[in-house]
């Protein structure tokens, strides 16, 4: 069926609202266990009535509207998250470098999205699913200079003959994510003899996740980025410009100049100079607009008078359970890297604590980055496969006696076990202990970044 105007598509989508998946399937597909596409097929067969395909052109053509089913769950904060990405259309390496942004495949597919979400619920099959609202995705002027900025970084890397090398780090909203069930899902690209993983274009969950609070829970983000200025710069040149003028300054001196209370020792000091030096002062980082959609994670640096951080950089603490039953692919700790880009807020010192024990610090930068795609399946996989062969082998686990003190040690990989990564506790506290998939009992490990590791990131 043909629907001749907006207001009819989206008259017949709302049909759909609270009805099961399994009250919408008419041709058996969630029974007949061999075939795939799952929910999104049921919709376009059952509901919508059109055969499958896997065109190059929207879904409903004579409106330009593409259509995707997709998922999202409730946190235990009662928070509401996409499930994941919003995977669109495959992309053709040798095709899309041919292209601009208006006549690349995935504007031609994706100018206009009819999202028919659906809650997620654990232990439920998805017959029991149910659609919850519709909305028509028409992207806005500011999310799509980004989107376009996004599209011309990932076909850079395809002319450059780097498409193997492509990470969802490298861009912000439009990410590029493997399409395949293995590594046999390898395609010619451009300039390089190297096969690269099949990948499509998609948006990510970050992005989806704010598009939701904001559009179904009327959630309120913060936008510091307009799009006369995303029109000439990157958001990250805008975020260059936003701090320039405090360079040389010291934390106090900023905090002045910003009327941000001074508190250097207060989690809350460093982020309240960061909203305010944006422009939307008081704002939590996590409602600001531009870091919540491109899942931008806010990190200090001080830096010692030798350019080195003291400390290493610490993350969340690991859960083993979870590492020890996911492929590498899968895993949390890949798609951690993978899908974050950091924000990283860096202070000096010019003097040692010994020269001067009120030192001052001072404002040096920042530096936005994504861990390079060979860095994660090297060393950070590195690293994932030795804690998991420790795991099954059996931890080796001691207990020394260091002055008063019986210290817990292990054999996970420690700082100098690649230069990039390590385990250890976080915290002074050695009781907080967890049991291991083996059985046994550890202090909670945290996963770290070494601090040789992030001097060599931001010299």
């Amino acid at each position: 069926m043909e629907y001749k105007t907006v207001e009819e598509l989206m008259t017949k989508a709302q049909e759909a609202i609270g009805k099961t998946f399994g009250e919408i399937d008419l041709k058996g597909r969630l029974t007949n266990t061999k075939s795939k596409g799952g929910l999104g097929q049921v919709i376009e067969e059952s509901f919508f009535g059109y055969k499958i395909n896997s065109d190059a052109r929207p879904d409903f053509e004579e409106l330009g509207i593409e259509l995707k089913v997709t998922p999202f769950k409730q946190n235990k904060d009662k928070s509401i998250s996409a499930k994941e990405r919003l995977v669109l259309n495959i992309i053709n390496y040798m095709d899309e470098v041919n292209t601009t942004f208006e006549t690349s495949s995935f504007w031609k597919k994706n100018e206009k999205i009819l999202l028919m979400f659906y809650e997620w619920l654990p232990n439920y099959e998805p017959k029991d699913f149910y659609i919850y609202k519709n909305i028509l995705l028409s992207y806005p002027a500011a999310d799509l200079e980004i989107i376009k900025q996004d599209w011309e970084t990932i076909v850079e890397k395809i002319r450059n003959g780097k498409a193997h090398e492509i990470s969802e780090g490298d861009t912000n909203y439009l990410g590029a994510c493997t399409k395949g069930a293995s590594k046999n899902s390898l395609r010619p690209q451009p300039n390089s003899n190297i096969p690269a993983m099949q990948r499509a274009f998609s948006l990510k969950q970050s992005y989806m996740t704010a598009f939701l609070r904001k559009y179904v829970n009327n959630e309120e983000l913060v936008s510091f980025a307009k799009q006369r200025d995303l029109q000439e710069k990157s958001l990250e040149s805008l975020l260059n410009d936003k701090f320039a003028p405090y360079i040389g300054l010291t934390d106090k001196e900023i905090a002045t100049r910003l009327n941000v209370t001074y508190n250097k020792d207060s989690k809350s000091f460093v982020p309240s100079i960061v909203s305010s030096l944006l422009g939307i002062k008081g704002t939590r980082l996590e409602k600001i607009e531009e870091f919540a959609k491109a899942n931008i994670q806010f990190k200090t640096i001080r830096l010692e008078p030798n350019g080195k951080p003291k400390e290493s950089m610490s993350f969340e603490n690991i859960d083993f359970h979870q590492w020890t039953n996911e492929s590498w692919e899968e895993s949390y700790i890949r798609d951690k890297f993978t899908s974050t880009k950091f924000l990283f807020v860096i202070f000096e010192f010019t003097e040692t604590k010994k020269q001067n024990p009120d030192r001052k610090l001072y404002f040096k930068g920042i530096k936005l980055w994504n861990m390079p795609l060979p860095t994660i399946d090297q060393e950070i996989k590195q690293i994932w496969e030795e804690v998991n062969r420790l795991i099954q082998q059996g931890l080796h686990i001691e207990f020394k006696k260091r002055g008063t003190k019986t210290v817990e040690t292990n054999n996970l990989p420690k700082v100098g076990f690649n230069g990039v990564a390590h385990l250890r506790p976080k915290g002074k506290d050695g009781k907080d202990k967890v049991i291991l998939p083996n059985g046994q009992t550890i202090t909670k490990q945290c996963f770290w970044l070494n601090n040789g590791y992030i001097s060599q990131i931001i010299r």
